[in-house]
Formats: structure tokens, C-alpha cells, sequence
């Protein structure tokens, strides 16, 4: 298993993406943005407090981190739940050094009004960055740009900066860190005595994680250290043993044992360090190991060796766990790996401290054996579903017989005449901030990427009013939302996207406009809970399609989204494929992959014949989205964008409550 902050998922954004930038030109932009607004607001929700815990967790953890971090960098506000909170009963418990404000939910900013909590955004602004995993990684960067000899925050981020980045809806690590943990503690404290017995499945699932094996960068030289640290110490035991089996005494020496490797690693990083005794080339016998044959490498901390964002996210939450357990007396003996990250953690320089400035009361758990793996599972019910059809994927064949079979049944892609086929936009006459080639794209690129727009342009005018919020999903540098602002001045216009780079740029060219009317929020589509009239989405890589209709149909909006990435569609928590119950009584999950994975062979320089398979896979999976949505009183329309040279991924769903 991959080492969580490496944990590669399936693509939430633009089939089309940017190259990753080098870390000072992330610098740069981040920099440029700080300095024109120096100011942030840090709006947390309040519903109660509990012993030493603020409730909902997430702003616990949230002030946990600006503790650990030392940041007074934002303005913080508690919005409560209720009308009634008192602001003296509320705050007098809180950090002892940082300010904190109660502000109610109708006076928080309306772009923050449209977003799940936390949620963080400039003074005076249009830019939101919402939910926990985007706010925490924010105030890391944050920290690290106001005082960069603060590298030990920094590597928070994990490996290339990605711990906790990969969006909850597509990661289940993410999912598990930031949205199962913190409710299922939640819940667990608020549940009755019987059910405070038994251990809540998340926190299992936790347990078992810990026990994975680990896998890092360099991990390969890393188990050969261990391997040869393994065979020395067997060594070191012969003469202890030949002695007690001679009746010898010996002395006492498992007081102070030898630490793991892997916790000299972990701790020497914490201490910026460097590992003793690691230069050295292994001996012929260790280096002649196959890697199959290597030991496997320990959890020291949540993700693997180091210390990162996701014990911070996990800390609060499992403290609070473990002191209810306490005092419900609920049998921890099946988290043995837990309660040794717990004592773990601990010993990090800082987390103390910061745990006392929350008033979180840190205490000591005694060893636990190890759980057999086998009784763990007893406990541990996994929900296999998922993981069996993921395994029923791997499959081998071709689509006609799946096509055959949906045609046996008189179901064949059909495609509706285009609205406005002709209907193009004047790219000359327009700004050149407006152009998708401001974008740094080829010229033949940005071409294709106006005849793109032009189709989505034309669809959303026909179906907008003055007045209307549309919203841009999955919106990257903004050139769908930046020309809908741009051509509807009566409309607000709100982008969301989960890659911070990509709105930033958004956001300076929308500058560069002059645009009064748009918003640009840095979250997970379900950290967006606004009202909106239409939903736009232009290349919506596999099950985020899904998710924004989702979205759309939840609010009762009209859409008009182009999908892409029919490949990466999966079962996840939220859905399930087929969709529609037409689709659903003929094919299985297997079959419908298939669909899924042939609909993505219509690249130009595949053959005619094969592009032709493709395009019309691509057709039904779209139409078993179009009558799922129309199950649920919408009518949709699958269209092929004109022309549709313009990109692979040429059709567009157009739908609209009924």
C-alpha cells in the first residue's frame, strides 16, 4: 500500500490538466495574493463544548493546528449553532493566545454563507477556501510563508506536499480523516450507554490501516536497513540465549530497548536530524535480498514514518474518543496500534504544548498486545461491496457484446439535435483575458477550447435570466466561468475548484477584467451548499459528472455539463453503476466498466471504426446518466458538440427540472 499522502485517486477537475508548476512559481502566485490582501477571516462552526473538546471537531482540530503552528495570522470567528450562544461562556475556554469572535450566520460574508465550515476567506473578498482538509493545508502554507525557518510545518504536507490533498469524495483515506472519524466520534460521545460498548467501525477501519504495511519514497533502501538492523540484533541474542539455556543469569536489558528503525527515521526527521549509520553500503547478503523477501515497514505515525497533517486531523478526534471510552469503560483492547500512535504522538515536539494551550488534556495509555488480525476482522464488519466490484473490473473482452445485449432490448446511444449548432462567440472582439488562450495553451489547443466554450456559452444563455447564480464545477483556470461573467453581467457567477494554483490564476484574470460578479471558491464540490439556477461543468473527469448532477438535482438547477474520463467511473460511497433502472435490469456493474472503459477510445489518431465504438459507449453511458436524472423529474438531452473535432469528449448533457 502507498504511503496515503502518495495515494494516487481518480481525478476530480479537467481531463485536460495543467502541468504541475515548480514550487516557486506556486510561491510566486500565493506571495502576489498575500500581498495585495494581507487580511483573512477564519469563520469556525460552534455547536457545544464537551469536557475539553469544541464541537463539531473539525474546529477543534482546526485551532489545534493553529496552535501547533503558532499562527496569528487570521481573524478567527466561531459561528454557533444556535442564536443564543454567550460570547464570554464560548470563548473563555478556548486558546489561551489567540483572539477569537462569535459572529452569527446571517452576518458571515454570502460567498462563506455558501459553504460548509470551515472556511477561510479574504477580507473583503471573493475568494473562499472551504472545508477542513483545504482550510488545514492553507494555514500550513500560510505559517510556512510568514516565517520560513517553520520547514518542520511545512512537512506536514508529507511527500510532494499531497498529504490529505486528494478530495474526500474520490479518497477514502481523505474520506476516513476528514469527514468518518471526526462524525463517527461525534456521534459515539453523543450514543447511547449500549452503544458506547462496542467500537465504532471507523475507528476500526483506523485500527486496521495502522497495522498496513508501509510504503514510502526510498522505501526499498529503508527495509534493507531493517533487514540488516534485524539479522544484527539476532546476532546480538545467540550469546543471551546460550546463556540462559545454560542457567546463566543475565541482565535485565528490555528497560530501555533499541528503538525500530523506523522510529529513528520518524523522530531524527522531527529533530532534523540526520539518520546514523545509513551511508554505509549494505553487506552482499542484505543487498543480494530480493525485495519480495525485504521486511516490511511499521506505522510510526498515521501515514507511514513521518508525522503529518493527518495525526494532526487525527489527534483531537481520537483524544476524545479515548477519554469517553475511559470513563464509559468501553474494552480498547482490540486498539493496541491506536493506543501506541496516541502515546506516539506525544512525544513530537510541540503537541503537547499546543494540546495545552487547547486545553486538551493529553494522558497516558498502558501497552496493549497486539490484536490477531483474525479477531480484529470479528470486530471490523468491512463492507466488501465495494472493494469485490472494484476486483470484478479487471476484466478482458470488448464492448459488442454489452452493446448487443442493450440492443436486444431496444436500447442504442441517441444523441438530440443541437440547440444552436451554428452560434459562436466573437473571440476577437472580446478581451484577451477572456480568451482560453491567456491560458498558456497551443494555439491549436485554445481553438478547440474556444469551440468548446462556444457550445457551452450558447446552451447556458438560452437557459439564463437576469438574476441567475450559475455555477462553474470543477472549473480549473476558470475559462468557462471567466467568459460566462464576462458575457452576463446580470449574473452571479461562482467557480469551484480544488486546486489552489488553477483559481488563483482564475482569479488574476478575472482581475485584469474588472468582473464584479463572480466568486471563486477552493473546496470539494460537497463543501458547496449555495442555492444556484445552472450548473456548468466542461470536462468533468469520470464520477465527477455524476457528482455535479448530483449537485444540480439536489438544488433543483438546471445543468449543462460535458463529461470526460468515462474510464475512471467506479463504484464509490455515493454511487453505484448502472444508474438508471433501465440500464440497471439488463447489465451488470462488469458490463457497464465495460462501457466505461471503451467510451475513452475516441482519441483522432485511433482508427475511424474504433473511435466509432467509442463514441457510441460514450453515448450510453451518457444516456443511463440522462434517465437516471429523468427518474428523478428532470428532462435531459444528450448533445454532440459542434463541431465535433473540438474534442474527443464531445457530448454535453443538457438537463432541466421538470
Amino acid at each position: 500500500m502507498k504511503q496515503r499522502s502518495e495515494e494516487l485517486s481518480v481525478s476530480v477537475g479537467k481531463k485536460e490538466v495543467e502541468q504541475p508548476s515548480t514550487n516557486w512559481q506556486e510561491l510566486k502566485l500565493r506571495r502576489k495574493m498575500k500581498d495585495s490582501v494581507p487580511e483573512e477571516h477564519l469563520y469556525l462552526g460552534f455547536s457545544h463544548q464537551y469536557g475539553d473538546g469544541i464541537f463539531p471537531l473539525h474546529t477543534s482540530i482546526s485551532l489545534f493546528l493553529l496552535s501547533y503552528c503558532d499562527c496569528k495570522l487570521f481573524k478567527i470567528f466561531l459561528v454557533p449553532t444556535g442564536e443564543n450562544a454567550d460570547d464570554q461562556l464560548v470563548t473563555k475556554n478556548l486558546l489561551h493566545d489567540l483572539e477569537v469572535s462569535l459572529i452569527s450566520r446571517h452576518q458571515l460574508p454570502l460567498v462563506v454563507q455558501s459553504c460548509c465550515l470551515p472556511a477561510v476567506v479574504v477580507k473583503d473578498g471573493k475568494f473562499c477556501r472551504a472545508g477542513l482538509s483545504v482550510v488545514l493545508r492553507h494555514i500550513i502554507q500560510k505559517t510556512y510563508e510568514a516565517d520560513p525557518s517553520k520547514k518542520d510545518v511545512l512537512e506536514l504536507l508529507g511527500f510532494k506536499k499531497t498529504c490529505l490533498k486528494a478530495c474526500a469524495e474520490v479518497s477514502r483515506w481523505t474520506r476516513l480523516c476528514e469527514i468518518s472519524i471526526p462524525l463517527a466520534v461525534e456521534r459515539f460521545l453523543t450514543g447511547s450507554a449500549e452503544q458506547c460498548q462496542s467500537i465504532p467501525p471507523d475507528i476500526l477501519e483506523l485500527e486496521r490501516k495502522l497495522g498496513e504495511p508501509v510504503r514510502v519514497h526510498n522505501d526499498d533502501k529503508i527495509r534493507r536497513q531493517k533487514l540488516q538492523q534485524q539479522k544484527a540484533g539476532a546476532k546480538a541474542a545467540l550469546p543471551v540465549l546460550a546463556k540462559e539455556a545454560a542457567g546463566e543469569k543475565t541482565v535485565e536489558m528490555r528497560e530501555h530497548p533499541l528503538p525500530s528503525l523506523e522510529l529513528s527515521i520518524a523522530f531524527s526527521k522531527l529533530l532534523v536530524q540526520e539518520v546514523s549509520a545509513t551511508v554505509n553500503r549494505e553487506p552482499p547478503d542484505i543487498r543480494k535480498t530480493k525485495t519480495s523477501d525485504l521486511p516490511p515497514l511499521d506505522h510510526v505515525f498515521a501515514e507511514g514514518l513521518y508525522f503529518t497533517l493527518a495525526d494532526i486531523v487525527l489527534l483531537p478526534c481520537i483524544h476524545q474518543f479515548l477519554v469517553f471510552s475511559k470513563k464509559q469503560g468501553t474494552n480498547l483492547l482490540n486498539l493496541p496500534l491506536i493506543s501506541s500512535w496516541y502515546r506516539r504522538v506525544q512525544e513530537v515536539p510541540r503537541v503537547k504544548k499546543a494540546a495545552d494551550k487547547c486545553n486538551m488534556q493529553l494522558f497516558q495509555l498502558p501497552e496493549l498486545q497486539s490484536t490477531p488480525e483474525e479477531q480484529l476482522q470479528n470486530f471490523f464488519l468491512v463492507p466488501n461491496e465495494l472493494e469485490e466490484e472494484h476486483e470484478d473490473s479487471h476484466f478482458i473482452g470488448g464492448p459488442r457484446p454489452t452493446m448487443t445485449k442493450l440492443m436486444e432490448s431496444g436500447i442504442e446511444a441517441k444523441f438530440s439535435p443541437h440547440p444552436c449548432p451554428n452560434w459562436t462567440l466573437d473571440w476577437n472582439g472580446l478581451p484577451a483575458a477572456v480568451s482560453p488562450g491567456e491560458g498558456k495553451m497551443s494555439r491549436d489547443r485554445a481553438l478547440r477550447k474556444q469551440q468548446q466554450l462556444n457550445n457551452l456559452v450558447a446552451v447556458v444563455k438560452k437557459l439564463a435570466k437576469p438574476g441567475d447564480v450559475i455555477v462553474d464545477f470543477c472549473s480549473g483556470g476558470g475559462h468557462v466561468g471567466i467568459v460566462l461573467a464576462h458575457m452576463m453581467p446580470s449574473c452571479q457567477v461562482v467557480l469551484i475548484e480544488n486546486k489552489e494554483l488553477s483559481l488563483i490564476r482564475a482569479k488574476d484574470r478575472s482581475d485584469e477584467l474588472g468582473l464584479n460578479n463572480i466568486w471563486f471558491i477552493q473546496a470539494n464540490l460537497d463543501y458547496f451548499n449555495g442555492t444556484f439556477n445552472i450548473g456548468v461543468a466542461l470536462h468533468a473527469c469520470g464520477v465527477a459528472t455524476d457528482m455535479v448532477i448530483e449537485h444540480c438535482i439536489k438544488a433543483q438547477a438546471a445543468f449543462v455539463i460535458c463529461p470526460c474520463c468515462y474510464g475512471f467511473i467506479q463504484n464509490t460511497v455515493k454511487f453505484t453503476y448502472p444508474q438508471s433502472h433501465q440500464f440497471k435490469t439488463i447489465l451488470s456493474y462488469k458490463e457497464h466498466m465495460i462501457l466505461c472503459r471503451f467510451a475513452d477510445q475516441t482519441a483522432v489518431q485511433l482508427p475511424p471504426e474504433r473511435r466509432l465504438i467509442g463514441k457510441q459507449c460514450m453515448g450510453l453511458v451518457d444516456l443511463d446518466r440522462a434517465w437516471a436524472a429523468e427518474g428523478r423529474n428532470y428532462s435531459v438531452q444528450v448533445i454532440s458538440m459542434e463541431p465535433e473535432s473540438c474534442s474527443p469528449k464531445n457530448n454535453m448533457l443538457v438537463g432541466t427540472p421538470t
